[in-house]
């Protein structure tokens, strides 16, 4: 379809003449840019150009003046139908193209979360000391980090002491979240710590009620309760059940989210840092946290009684080595991709992404170690994944306004 925009050029007195006979305004709606049968008093003027001059031929023969009507068609082939067609179409593809990064990111995240689960489990078994090998995975991390910035890949970030502050303290949470995780790593098997971690959505909600006094909805409340159930579940027939092991990962969920939820807040301000220096300023912290905390704790490790010791377990030191050094890597890469995440979706939508992260972790280190799993237990922790799925169903459910 296409549009005409009518205006007049030149208006003499004339035009009160001709507009006795013709007038524009009155006509206007009747006009058709390729009817001219229809106006047998107007018709004859018009051209096949998009541009039609209508004028008083009596006029014309007694004055060099004129009334110039110019009916202006669009050039363009789409019309106002067409744009928001063209709008939506621009819409859907950029949609489509950040779902396809959102679940690539997603499969990298998962893929590192199991290599580094098994290499690491690999590293504790033999070798007891959880946060020297803590601080050594920060350690590569901030190696990278190092590198990253020499090489100019990423800009170095500019802080102020105000930021400083407030990466700090999501540093320490960083910092004993990782370190719980490892000790309860090197206690249970690598199936029952990530079906304890399978509560964090639990503690997403209650920090956000206690800091930001986001209240949960029925829905979501509900939805907590087999989350809470399986856990239990799974812990009460657990083989390989330790005080420790449980309590360092039920630790680790309060510390992980209390990051994960005040990281979105500073991300969020215009003053704040990008992802990736963020997360790289609060590694760099980390390590530098870790690094003394690791021989307050446990001593220097890295002598060769200790490395002939996990030798005698079957790990090599080159071996050991080796999968120390990949563990690092990936648990640096996995945990960067997760903040890239963060920084995309909501802390919950992180959060429950991160329980399903727990299903393939749960299932692979299960074939992997061949860790023996009876039927309660499985119920339980499927039972608390279940609980994971309603949680997200729950979250997309919109209050009534009260």
């Amino acid at each position: 379809m296409s549009f005409y925009t009518l205006t007049i050029s030149t208006c003499n007195p004339l035009f009160q003449t001709f507009n006795n006979r013709f007038c524009p305004i009155k006509t206007y709606h009747s006009l058709q840019p390729c009817n001219n049968s229809s106006h047998n008093n107007v018709g004859r003027s018009f051209s096949s150009n998009p541009c039609f001059n209508i004028s008083s031929n009596k006029s014309a023969n007694k004055r060099s003046s004129s009334c110039d009507f110019k009916l202006r068609s669009s050039s363009s082939s789409s019309s106002a139908a067409d744009v928001p067609e063209s709008i939506n179409g621009s819409t859907d593809a950029n949609e489509r193209v950040r779902i396809l990064q959102l679940g690539s990111m997603f499969a990298i995240w998962y893929l590192l979360n199991i290599y580094f689960n098994i290499f690491n489990k690999q590293v504790l078994k033999v070798y007891p000391f959880p946060a020297t090998v803590t601080a050594f995975q920060s350690g590569c991390g901030t190696l990278l980090i190092i590198l990253m910035w020499a090489l100019n890949l990423h800009p170095l970030p500019k802080i102020n002491t105000s930021q400083l502050r407030a990466i700090f303290l999501l540093a320490i949470g960083h910092t004993a979240g990782n370190l719980l995780t490892n000790i309860s790593l090197g206690k249970v098997a690598v199936s029952f710590t990530h079906t304890i971690k399978a509560m964090e959505p639990f503690f997403t909600v209650l920090l956000s009620l206690l800091f930001f006094g986001e209240r949960p909805t029925l829905w979501v409340v509900s939805s907590l309760v087999p989350i809470v159930a399986g856990v239990a579940l799974a812990s009460f027939t657990e083989v390989s059940f330790n005080w420790i092991g449980f309590g360092s990962a039920m630790a680790s969920n309060v510390t992980n989210q209390t990051r994960n939820v005040f990281s979105k807040k500073l991300m969020v301000k215009k003053e704040s840092l990008d992802n990736i220096n963020l997360f790289s300023i609060i590694t760099v912290i980390s390590f530098l946290l870790l690094a003394p905390t690791a021989v307050i704790l446990e001593g220097v490790k890295f002598s060769p009684s200790y490395f002939q010791s996990a030798a005698s377990q079957g790990l090599d030191v080159r071996k050991l080595c080796v999968r120390a050094l990949l563990s690092g890597f990936c648990f640096h890469t996995y945990q960067q991709v997760s903040y890239m995440i963060l920084q995309m979706v909501s802390p919950v939508t992180h959060a429950v992404g991160n329980s399903v992260k727990r299903v393939v972790v749960i299932v692979s280190s299960v074939i992997f170690f061949q860790t023996p799993v009876s039927p309660i237990n499985s119920l339980g922790t499927a039972l608390a994944l279940a609980g994971v799925f309603l949680y997200s169903r729950a979250k997309r459910i919109k209050p009534k306004d009260a």
